[in-house]
């Protein structure tokens, strides 16, 4: 396949900091690419870099002639006195023009901007807002490569979800920064980490990455920070949990099955809650009979609904649906207009809230968190406020900076160890996600995996709910809170057959019967299946057998070391096994492709 994009030893730096330092690297056709790192790595120089955006220090950027590229920054620049409309379908003239094509009013509905409203003036709308015009605005053209910076930021479950299916039907390249590792590992197909100026690549998405990261520290490490390693805490919350969606062969799933095999699960559940129970008693928060309404709208109707001891709990819903509004009610910020609240007489609440108002801008990071405390106990586990810090990303360097000079991220990882170093038994969480990497994240659920108390997380990331909480609830516009036993997947499923769910990236339309009767016409008969898995059996036994045929070689060239010929004929020998072990690999993923 050819590039589209190629960068050839490319440096840049901002001051005296190199963020991309020599860089060579290509984006080919239809390749999807997930861009990780630490906040402030050079994920985002990187993204404006290969788009033209930003010219680099030296080194070369070259494109295909013709690449037909659409770029969506995190700086969302409208025109003035334009309209959502002139924005999103700046490329089409009369309505019936757009509206014919069933991908333009995927997208128009699939992002919301139906809701939002094409006559609206761009002046008038919120930052969520214009991202979402920006993202439509690009996807509605013919391209050869979108380039992402955080998509995901602003949109719920659903529309992440509808965003990693489009971009799945699309077949373009796609090279996009984001925290959300649910969408990183169904979208990517490489995974891109900045680090250290340098650009590091792996085969696959957020499990393969993982496992990439795990394998390095079992090499590096000896064995008991093996054993305490987060990359292989991680590994086996993605095989014991939700399924990875990984391109590696079995050998490999394997390899990494025998790398967590003295992982302990990712938290005592039982445990957890017998302490929660003796700290909280009975009663933690409890609505009885509350009703709100936000103007004419009416977001919670007569709800009795009990949150108890110990219980970890992950709230969905669209934006607008109340979520928030409900957090503030279980914290007691909101009066309901019927009904009453109960709260028990042993809980330390904490929440932590989208606004960023309670921050003392005059003391510097680790004041301002030894202000709270000077030490917290997570479970058996003690550490320092410095050491918490250290945790949430505040190096030890950067802890006396002053809280006034941090950014946006910076602060709300403060706000994060200000609230856990008070040593809260409930949690109220609304979107900890936000502005944290990915490693700042992994340390994060690392720490709630040992925290004993009640939880109640508000969040579009996906992955995160479903791995800190233990049942999910939704709320559907009704004016109740609705449990999930199937959680986020059973969410989704009701949205669509309600006649809710976002648009069919597919077909322009909602899913109907009979679309989904077609569906399932054109899956593959059981014929064709088991055909499929027993050719996958076939391969796998081959890659037994060379694996095998491959370390005798090995062993081979050791007792030749003083033969020359000998040695050439073996590494010749080696070579030939060693392409044929690649090509069997292709075919194990073409194959195993075809059973998904």
């Amino acid at each position: 396949m050819a590039n589209l994009v190629n960068l050839e030893s490319v440096s840049k730096s901002y001051g005296v900091r190199p963020l991309l330092d020599g860089v060579s690297l290509g984006v080919a056709e239809g390749q999807r690419i997930g861009v990780v790192g630490l906040n402030g790595g050079g994920k985002t120089t990187l993204l404006e870099v290969l788009a033209g955006i930003s010219e680099p220090d030296s080194g070369r950027v070259s494109q295909v002639r013709g690449l037909r590229m659409a770029v969506v920054t995190q700086r969302t620049e409208l025109p003035e006195g334009s309209t959502v409309g002139d924005v999103v379908l700046a490329r089409y003239g009369a309505e019936h023009e757009w509206a014919a094509d069933p991908r333009v009013r995927s997208i128009v509905d699939g992002l919301g901007i139906t809701a939002i409203g094409l006559d609206t003036p761009t002046a008038t709308l919120s930052g969520g807002e214009r991202r979402r015009v920006s993202l439509a605005a690009a996807l509605t053209g013919e391209l050869d490569l979108v380039v992402l910076d955080e998509p995901t930021n602003h949109l719920d479950i659903e529309g992440v979800h509808w965003l990693a299916e489009h971009l799945l039907s699309r077949r373009i390249a796609v090279v996009v920064v984001t925290h959300d590792r649910w969408f990183l590992d169904t979208v990517a197909t490489l995974t891109w980490e900045v680090a250290g100026g340098r650009v590091e690549q792996y085969e696959g998405g957020y499990a393969d990455w993982v496992f990439a990261r795990a394998e390095r520290a079992r090499l590096a490490a000896t064995l008991e920070e093996k054993r305490k390693n987060l990359a292989r805490k991680e590994l086996a919350w993605l095989q014991r949990g939700a399924k990875a969606r990984t391109s590696k062969p079995r050998y490999r799933i394997e390899a990494a099955e025998a790398l967590i095999s003295d992982v302990p699960e990712p938290r005592d559940s039982v445990e957890l809650l017998a302490f929660a129970r003796r700290r909280l008693g009975k009663t933690v928060l409890e609505l009885e009979d509350v009703s709100l309404s936000a103007g004419d709208r009416v977001l919670l109707d007569h709800l009795t609904w009990r949150v108890g001891p110990g219980d970890r709990v992950g709230l969905v819903g669209v934006n607008g649906s109340g979520k928030t509004t409900l957090l503030k009610l279980l914290g007691g910020d909101v009066e309901s207009t019927t009904g009453r609240r109960v709260e028990g007489k042993t809980v330390r609440l904490a929440h932590l809230r989208q606004e960023l108002d309670d921050l003392p801008g005059e003391l510097r990071v680790l004041e301002a968190i030894e202000q709270v405390a000077g030490r917290v106990v997570f479970g058996k586990q003690e550490m320092s406020a410095s050491q918490l810090g250290e945790k949430l990303g505040f190096p030890a360097a950067r802890q006396w900076t002053p809280v006034a000079d941090l950014s946006g991220g910076e602060r709300r990882r403060l706000q994060l160890c200000r609230l856990l170093m008070a040593e809260p038994n409930v949690l109220l969480l609304d979107e900890p996600t936000n502005d944290l990497d990915i490693d700042t994240l992994q340390q994060l659920e690392d720490l709630l995996d040992s925290w004993p108390g009640t939880m109640v997380v508000v969040s579009h990331d996906r992955y995160l709910v479903e791995r800190v909480c233990d049942s999910t609830f939704a709320l559907f516009g009704d004016g109740k809170v609705t449990h999930l036993p199937g959680g986020i997947d059973e969410y989704l499923a009701r949205r669509e057959a309600a006649g809710e769910g976002r648009t069919s990236v597919r077909g322009g339309a909602t899913a109907s019967p009979d679309a989904a009767a077609e569906k399932a016409a054109a899956k593959r008969s059981a014929a064709e299946v088991r055909a499929a898995q027993k050719e996958l059996g076939r391969l796998e036994r081959k890659l037994d057998q060379l694996h095998a045929k491959e370390e005798k070689l090995h062993a081979a060239l050791l007792e030749a070391a003083t033969d020359p010929a000998k040695l050439i004929e073996l590494n010749t020998e080696l070579k030939a096994v060693q392409a044929e072990v690649a090509d069997v690999e292709a075919r194990w993923l073409e194959t195993s492709e075809t059973l998904e």
